[in-house]
This record gives structure tokens, C-alpha cells and sequence, in this order.
């Protein structure tokens, strides 16, 4: 890693750490900062970083500036019953154009990846996923993406890379390396029906607020990403006012941070990020306080990942073959450590599709093939591998 990249985490975030008690966060996170340097990442398992650049956020500038807000607010939480390493490597600054900015840190999150650890990204534009998904194009695999937010982000081809239209750009430019995407959380008074309309067409999934808002709904969603990306907007304007895009409508504190720990619970998520934090509007820290306990709640999920995906011992699971009318078999896997269900596709094995012949579901989708219906999640899937 170009450790040049990046500027050591604000003097006013590790001044604070004296006011905090020696068993909290703070003090057991290697942190990058200009009297200790880099920190050695041997054994890491998740490494934070923040990205001060806006310039692409769509009607939230700022959303880059001040993220020791955020890390003063992780620093004094009390770590739970953890065995992971945690990194603090301090903030890509903007380029001098745009494009800088987006190569510094497609390079830091490639050079995590191939190291297994796992980049949470604060700060900047939701643009920044599309940054993100690049950076997986050197590892030669098909990648999964799951947004948190009220917009689908689609913008029209000919618009120039922002947060409003990232989406469009990752479905259509070469190399094209998605499998899924799955919306979670959209309003639909913000998205036009010819959106949705072609999300559908694409095969892709999308949960209305109110549908995410039965948590277990959505538990697949995050069991089957690669990349977790969450826009601020997404969560109500009570509780997270630091987004110039916010809305009166969205998740509570508390369904945020459960989707965020099924996001750390997922064996497959690989990187993470929370965007358009702008703290030119956080009311007391608010938005500050809220992002730290979601980042608390990823490491959670992540130190409780039960390794049942894929799965490797077929003793660790329950088989359940559905007879269907007129079609071949459907085949279900219940996990025995977790009690959560994948239902299989079958495709050739060398097929470039393989790693997603197991289809996180839910005991609904298992229900809904017994009574000789298919499960829109099988059916899509299919869709997309034939």
C-alpha cells in the first residue's frame, strides 16, 4: 500500500483519547498519526479510513470535511467481546482533481482486499462506490453490491460520475463485473417508475422502506453482498440531520444498526462504507454519534461471523428437496450453527457464475416453494446465470 495516500487521523481526535478510559476502542485501535506513523497492519482484520472529497456529492458539499467527528465517537465506545485487530489509517485528501482522489483510493481498498482486511470507508460522496466496486476488478470476480438508500442512484449515462448517478455507471461500463444489486430501503416518491420499472427488467433486487423495515426481510440482502454502501439520506432526518438530502422518512437509529451488523455478520461482505456525512449540519454531534455505533455494530457482525457461507461440511447442514410441477427439483440448505437457509442453483461448474450457486433465502422462500411457487429471489437469480 502507497501509504503516501493518506494523512494521519486529526490531532483533536487523538488528544481526546486521554479523556477516555483504557479499555475503550480508542485504545486498542492501531492508529495512524503523525507522532507514531503508519501503523503495522500484521493480523489487521478491518481498517477505517475517511475520504475527504465532495466535489461529486450531489447537493451535500461538505460531505468530506471534519470526520474526526466520527472517530472521537468511536474512540470512547467500549469494545464488546472481540478477538479482531482494528486500524485507523487516517484520510485520503482531495486531489487536485477529482480523478486523484478516486485512483488514491480505489488503490488503498484493492491493497486491503488482497491483504483480507476489511476497508470501512467514512466521508465523501456515495460516488465513492462506484470507486469501490472498481477496485475489485483486479481480483477477476464477479461482485454483489447492497445500497442502503432512499435513491437508486441511477442518473442517465451521458452524466458525469456523482452520488446521483454511480449506479448507471457500474451497469454499463466495461469492465461490467456485477452479478446483483439490491436496493434497500427506497422511497418511491424519489425514484421514477421507469426506474424501478428497469431495476426489474435488470433483475435486481429493491425493498421499499417499508418492506426493509421487517428486518428479517432483508437479512439475505447482506448475506449475498460483496459491498455494503450506505447513504446517510437513508436514515430520517431526526435522527441523522447531517445530509443536506435528508428526508423526514427512513430507518431509526435502531434498524440502521441492525442492517449494519447483518452487513458484518455476512461471511462475504468484504468492504464497507457510509457516505454523505456532512457535519456542517449535525446537530450535536448527532449523525457523528449515530455513525460510530453502526461502525460498532459492522465490527460486531464481523467478530460473530459463523464461517456457514459457503458451506464446506455438509454434516453442518439440513438438505431439503422440494418437488416442483412440470421442473426439476429445488434444493434447500439450513444451517445448523445459525439456522439461516440458501437455496441452490444449478449451473455448470465452470461456469463464471459458481460463487453464486447458493442463494441466501429466508424459511419464506423455503415455505413458498412447498406450496409449487418459485421464489422471486430463484427465479431472478436464474435470470441473470442463463
Amino acid at each position: 500500500m502507497n501509504h503516501d495516500f493518506l494523512s494521519p487521523v486529526n490531532d483533536a481526535a487523538i488528544a481526546h483519547l486521554v479523556l477516555h478510559s483504557q479499555f475503550s476502542l480508542g485504545k486498542s485501535i492501531r492508529i495512524h498519526s503523525k507522532q507514531e506513523g503508519f501503523p503495522d497492519l500484521k493480523g489487521v482484520k478491518i481498517a477505517i479510513f475517511g475520504v475527504q472529497e465532495d466535489r461529486n456529492s450531489e447537493n451535500n458539499f461538505g460531505c468530506g470535511d471534519h470526520l474526526h467527528f466520527i472517530r472521537k465517537k468511536i474512540y470512547q465506545l467500549y469494545p464488546g467481546n472481540w478477538d479482531i485487530e482494528i486500524a485507523d489509517l487516517g484520510n485520503v485528501l482531495r486531489g487536485n482533481k477529482v480523478a486523484d482522489t478516486y485512483f488514491a483510493v480505489s488503490e488503498i481498498i484493492t491493497s486491503l482486499l488482497k491483504q483480507n482486511i476489511i476497508p470501512i470507508i467514512i466521508g465523501g460522496g456515495q460516488d465513492i462506490t462506484y470507486v469501490n466496486y472498481r477496485a475489485y476488478d483486479s481480483l477477476e470476480q464477479t461482485v454483489n453490491i447492497t445500497a442502503v438508500d432512499s435513491r437508486f442512484d441511477l442518473g442517465n449515462l451521458e452524466d458525469e460520475l456523482t452520488s446521483q448517478s454511480y449506479l448507471s455507471k457500474i451497469i454499463m461500463q466495461e469492465p461490467n463485473n456485477l452479478f446483483n444489486y439490491c436496493n434497500v430501503g427506497y422511497q418511491t416518491y424519489f425514484n421514477s417508475q421507469e426506474e424501478i420499472n428497469l431495476l426489474d427488467d435488470l433483475f435486481f433486487d429493491a425493498y421499499r422502506l417499508g418492506k426493509a423495515k421487517e428486518l428479517e426481510n432483508v437479512e439475505p440482502a447482506f448475506r449475498n453482498a460483496d459491498i455494503v454502501s450506505i447513504d446517510i439520506g437513508a436514515i430520517r432526518q431526526s435522527d441523522a440531520p447531517a445530509n443536506n438530502n435528508a428526508s423526514p422518512n427512513g430507518f431509526n437509529g435502531e434498524e440502521i444498526c441492525a442492517l449494519t451488523r447483518y452487513a458484518g455478520l455476512s461471511d462475504k461482505v468484504s468492504s464497507f462504507g457510509i457516505y454523505e456525512y456532512n457535519s456542517r449540519l449535525d446537530n450535536n454531534h448527532q449523525t457523528a454519534n449515530l455513525i460510530a455505533q453502526m461502525i460498532w455494530y459492522f465490527i460486531e457482525g464481523v467478530n460473530l461471523r459463523a464461517k456457514d457461507y459457503p458451506f464446506s461440511e455438509k454434516e453442518n447442514y439440513q438438505r431439503f428437496t422440494v418437488l416442483m410441477e412440470d421442473d426439476d427439483p429445488m434444493i434447500f440448505y439450513k444451517s445448523h450453527k445459525t439456522g439461516r437457509w440458501w437455496m441452490e442453483i444449478n449451473i455448470l461448474s465452470d461456469n463464471k457464475y459458481k460463487r453464486h450457486a447458493l442463494i441466501p433465502c429466508t424459511y419464506n422462500d423455503y415455505k413458498t416453494a412447498t406450496s409449487h411457487k418459485i421464489p422471486d429471489k430463484w427465479y431472478k437469480a436464474m435470470k441473470k446465470l442463463i
